[in-house]
């Protein structure tokens, strides 16, 4: 006969606790069924699920332990197996719905404990159960990844986008597995998302027809005009502009906080990058070689004798290239659309994002976020990385490594 253990191990974390714990777990020779170990401020919880054959006296050892360590030591026996007997076999039993792990990730300025009280309610009232709780981040934003397990998760995402709306966080809910962690590909839009800027709007401001061009922009989102027509439309106001003004255009692009460190964290774990445009070449391109991305599409601006003629050269990069290029660039570089993640603000986004194994909204338009896999309000680019589970601590550890000098916040 066997007993099962639960036992929980407490206290000051130090190097060696876990190592003393298992050498007498092995001493009375049990065998470990499942382990889990979190340290929070230097705090060790530590689960073991024990299987402790007959005559074994290990409860003892446990208490000697956790008096010699200085930790607390709690134990519970929650069962006894014995050699299984011939039995009459019962009719089989209905097939039972398959409990799938599901990574929730919760990120807002702040995440105390009003709003995870509504994202775990949310949770349990889908009938899923939160198995562990990780914090991703602190700066510049909160963030905590939450592994559930859940039988359908249509029913517990709608939960999760109510509480995320009446207590102002994001949240995100991926299928835990292979297929979270196989991402390869990101492509981003630009005007308001990689950059502060709408580069059409900016070329305006610096050739004089700023308010002609925003007279433009406001009826195309009023839907007198669709993408390409109001883009050509733009366009044709700025002929005649010599390209010097155009390269002192480019000295006012904003990249978005957090850029930098999101493109370039990316490139180290391997990540393909392509910057996906309804902006200009003359923009993108410069952008692509400044952060070192792999890819970069826009719109080709005509150019002749050094001045732009008021056309454009080539096809539109509007909301169906745009999935389009995504497709080639992932095709191209033998990945699969299910390990792509798009991110982008705007309406002629939609296609890509629907077409990315991942659609991130950020700082989006109403109509987007609710298109899309997730949304990120927050105004940090980077906060993008802790939504494909990356920890914030190891994009700091890196960038120390290599010597940056990174902004991080004061402590205390």
């Amino acid at each position: 006969m066997e007993e099962t253990i639960l036992v929980h191990v407490s206290g000051l974390d130090r190097p060696g606790l876990t190592a003393a714990l298992m050498g007498r777990i092995a001493d009375a020779r049990a065998r470990v069924a499942d382990v889990e170990q979190i340290t929070i401020h230097q705090r060790l919880h530590l689960s073991v699920l024990v299987m402790l054959p007959a005559g074994r006296d290990l409860l003892k050892e446990l208490l000697f332990f956790g008096w010699e360590q200085g930790v607390t030591v709690d134990f519970e026996v929650v069962g006894t197996t014995t050699p299984p007997q011939p039995q009459p076999q019962p009719p089989p039993a209905p097939p039972s719905r398959r409990q799938e792990a599901w990574a929730v990730t919760l990120l807002a300025s702040e995440l105390g404990a009003t709003e995870l009280h509504a994202a775990a309610g949310a949770i349990a009232d889908a009938g899923g159960n939160i198995e562990r709780i990780t914090s991703l981040a602190s700066y510049p934003v909160a963030c905590y990844e939450l592994l559930v397990r859940a039988a359908d998760d249509g029913p517990m995402r709608a939960n999760l986008l109510c509480a995320s709306r009446e207590h102002r966080f994001d949240v995100a809910t991926q299928r835990e597995g292979l297929s979270r962690r196989a991402i390869r590909l990101v492509a981003l839009d630009v005007d308001s998302t990689l950059i502060q800027n709408e580069v059409v709007d900016l070329l305006g401001e610096v050739c004089g027809c700023g308010e002609a061009i925003a007279a433009i922009t406001e009826r195309a989102m009023a839907g007198e005009l669709d993408f390409e027509a109001a883009l050509r439309e733009r366009v044709a106001l700025l002929g005649g502009v010599d390209l010097r003004t155009i390269e002192a255009a480019r000295a006012h692009v904003r990249l978005t906080p957090g850029a930098r460190t999101f493109v370039r964290t990316l490139k180290r774990l391997g990540f393909r990058i392509a910057l996906v445009s309804g902006g200009f070449t003359v923009f993108t391109d410069a952008l692509r070689d400044e952060l070192g991305v792999d890819y970069a599409f826009a719109n080709t601006l005509e150019v002749v004798d050094g001045r732009l003629t008021g056309g454009l050269v080539g096809p539109v990069v509007d909301r169906r290239r745009k999935a389009a290029l995504l497709a080639e660039v992932a095709a191209g570089e033998g990945i699969a659309l299910s390990q792509t993640v798009a991110v982008g603000d705007g309406a002629n986004d939609l296609d890509m994002l629907a077409a990315a194994g991942l659609g991130i909204a950020f700082n989006a338009k109403p109509v987007v976020r609710d298109a899309a896999d997730t949304a990120v309000s927050v105004p940090f680019l980077d906060a993008v990385l802790f939504v494909l589970g990356i920890r914030r601590d190891d994009v700091d550890h890196a960038d120390d490594a290599e010597g940056l000098d990174v902004l991080k916040p004061p402590i205390g």
